[in-house]
């Protein structure tokens, strides 16, 4: 594969975590650039929870400059979930085993084999995406928050021993193409892409925010990006949720 044009490359050894380098980065970014550690102290995934690295997992941030409101900026959790998808295919040869969970999981064989994590810097004019993967090893059981999906590696359930900055190359490129067509053709192929690989479409999911729950059938992702739940009381729009199978 090929690095995308004008986009830098920064291979750390050890670092606080990729997210934190990203924030102090962005202050002086001229254009995308990908930041890869050997190793995270410090790293964390949504919500601010902590996240565990082993050596030998993948944990990068793309930094780049953005344009346009919060919320289509936000979009961009899809673009990067269908890039890991196509990452995935890539490093293994197959599909079928891979789902994307909304609103920014990649699963393997129904366990979470990836994770993603949006902050914008400089007054949003600053997109930081954080990649995270179980390439080789998972979390301890607890280090996983309770009913969450189980840890896999995409080495114990696929075979495929694919080394960290290999994966970087492959995402790389996946990426600047997913966001190609999102600037050219906006989200309405991206969404459409993204939920023709969604699990559990169709069948029954629990959505978790901080003050609600909300047990239903997963219709859709509606133009916004918002999940959308078919519960016995009418169709209910969640624009931010944790979501249970």
């Amino acid at each position: 594969m090929t690095w995308p044009p004008g986009h830098e490359r920064r291979v750390l050894a050890s670092v606080d975590s990729t997210m934190a380098e990203a924030a102090r980065r962005s202050a002086v970014l001229a254009g995308p650039e990908w930041i890869l550690a050997e190793r995270q102290q410090a790293a964390r995934g949504r919500r601010g929870r902590t996240w565990r690295m082993p050596e030998g997992n993948f944990g990068a941030t793309l930094a780049m400059p953005v344009n346009g409101a919060a919320p289509v900026v936000a979009l961009r959790s899809f673009v990067a979930a269908l890039a890991l998808f196509d990452t995935f295919v890539a490093v293994t040869g197959r599909a079928e085993p891979f789902a994307l969970k909304w609103p920014n999981d990649v699963l393997l064989n129904g366990g979470k084999v990836a994770g993603i994590l949006l902050e914008t810097h400089q007054g949003g004019r600053v997109l930081a995406i954080g990649f995270g993967v179980n390439l080789v090893e998972t979390p301890a059981p607890g280090e996983v928050e309770e009913g969450a999906l189980a840890p896999v590696s995409l080495a114990s359930e696929t075979g495929a021993a694919v080394a960290p900055e290999v994966f970087l190359d492959h995402l790389a490129a996946a990426y600047a193409r997913r966001e190609a067509d999102f600037r050219t053709y906006g989200f309405a192929p991206v969404r459409e892409a993204w939920l023709a690989g969604a699990a559990r479409l169709g069948q029954s999911i629990t959505a978790r925010t901080g003050t609600s729950e909300t047990t239903g059938t997963f219709e859709t992702v509606d133009p916004s990006g918002n999940l959308v739940i078919l519960t016995s009381k009418g169709r209910v729009a969640i624009a931010a949720a944790d979501v249970f199978f």
